[in-house]
């Protein structure tokens, strides 16, 4: 970095994130990226943990919260008109750098056009390109200029494709620890200590509930009614997730019923606190795993979204959740971990049915423990440092070529 140039010591940085996630990581990433840069203007689209550290968000970050592709056609007019109002804005602005955060349907649109008007790309967070058409890749590398990867078996099948991608790491495997405290949990969530404890995650979208959210309840209390003593903690994501959950719970039949504790977050201290974790597929599977739980995951997308995946022949793998996923890719020999349901076969019965083998085999779930203690410690790898801070290094390395070029 040149010393006399002001941009250079003050630059100003874009960062587009989508949803709760991308906010956490790009809250991170603005904290790494300020301590190379205290002069640093950070701006485009974040949320309120972004914001706590300076951040100025130009566009509110629930325009980018979508899932699925009937979701995304619903909004697309919406979006089109999002995306060019910021390419101009981000255009004129001339930011040293731009970081889209996941979200890739919108971002990598957005950073292609930036990439071919001159302005310095990175991605942080691959598609799951592994699942997907892994020649999608190839397409990703007109978006961006360096990928950032949070799976150690990504940045080889960007290589193929003569792609610049960096394993960083996981930032959730930096917030677990690789021993997990069920004990510890259990007191902060004041759950008995001998009980049967089941966590039940149904997801963190609303549009998620619409489909998950009954089957994943009625699941719950058909192991209520075979467990013994079982209790059940339900973390809401969101007030909106919240109120949902709480009104599905007052559907429920309470007579003999199990006790069920509806929290407000706490997501991770009621894995902790968990013998076993019932969710939707997604992050959530991951953060179970940190937590050394052995899991159930069931799935179910819009029908439309379904079939058009089915016709277009998008899917390119026959597992699914994240652990089982890493289990393949690290080399476990064993890549069914984890029981999937997925779709058609994501009903009460089956869920319940999966779970109930879980609780049943002690030897199993040992065996799935050690299982993600390796896949823990396979996420943090032998690098130094936090997450954040090995992104923010491969960002400031190309931000600070150009600067010297």
């Amino acid at each position: 970095m040149q010393s006399g140039d002001v941009s250079a010591q003050a630059p100003l940085i874009a960062i587009l994130a989508g949803e709760d996630s991308g906010d956490q990581l790009g809250a991170d990433l603005v904290v790494a990226l300020r301590q190379r840069y205290p002069q640093a203007r950070f701006v485009g689209i974040g949320g309120a943990r972004m914001q706590a550290q300076g951040f100025e968000s130009w566009y509110d970050i629930h325009e980018l919260s979508l899932f699925g592709f009937s979701e995304v056609i619903s909004h697309l007019p919406r979006l089109l008109r999002l995306r060019k109002a910021l390419v101009a804005r981000l255009l004129k602005a001339q930011p040293a750098v731009v970081v889209g955060i996941d979200a890739p349907d919108f971002n990598l649109g957005v950073e292609r056009r930036l990439k071919q008007a001159g302005l310095l790309t990175v991605h942080y967070v691959s598609p799951s390109v592994w699942a997907w058409r892994e020649k999608r890749a190839e397409k990703i590398g007109r978006s961006a200029r360096r990928m950032l990867c949070l799976f150690p078996m990504e940045p080889a099948i960007y290589a193929k494709h003569g792609i610049d991608a960096r394993f960083v790491g996981h930032p959730l495997a930096d917030r677990f620890a690789l021993v997990s405290d069920r004990i510890g949990a259990r007191d902060v969530l004041q759950l008995p200590q001998q009980a049967p404890v089941l966590a039940v995650l149904p997801g963190s979208r609303l549009s998620e509930l619409a489909r998950l959210g009954q089957i994943f309840i009625d699941a719950a209390m058909q192991l209520a009614a075979t467990i013994p003593g079982l209790r059940i903690v339900i973390p809401a994501a969101n007030p909106q997730v919240h109120a949902r959950l709480k009104e599905l719970l007052a559907r429920c039949p309470h007579d003999g019923a199990a006790p069920m504790l509806l929290l407000d977050g706490h997501a991770h201290e009621a894995m902790l606190a968990a013998d076993v974790v019932l969710l939707a597929s997604g992050t959530a599977t991951l953060e179970a795993m940190l937590a050394k739980r052995p899991m159930v995951v069931g799935y179910r997308v819009t029908p439309m979204s379904y079939r058009i995946a089915c016709a277009m022949k998008m899917l390119k793998t026959d597992i699914y959740s994240l652990p089982n996923i890493l289990a393949r890719a690290c080399g476990l020999g064993d890549d069914r971990l984890v029981p999937e349901l997925m779709q058609d076969d994501c009903t009460a019965a089956n869920l319940a049915a999966a779970t109930l083998d879980l609780f049943r085999d002690s030897e199993r779930r040992s065996h799935i423990v050690a299982a993600f203690e390796q896949l823990h410690q396979a996420l943090r790898g032998d690098m130094e440092g936090h997450a954040g801070d090995r992104a923010a290094a491969a960002i400031a390395e190309l931000v600070d070529q150009r600067d010297v070029g």
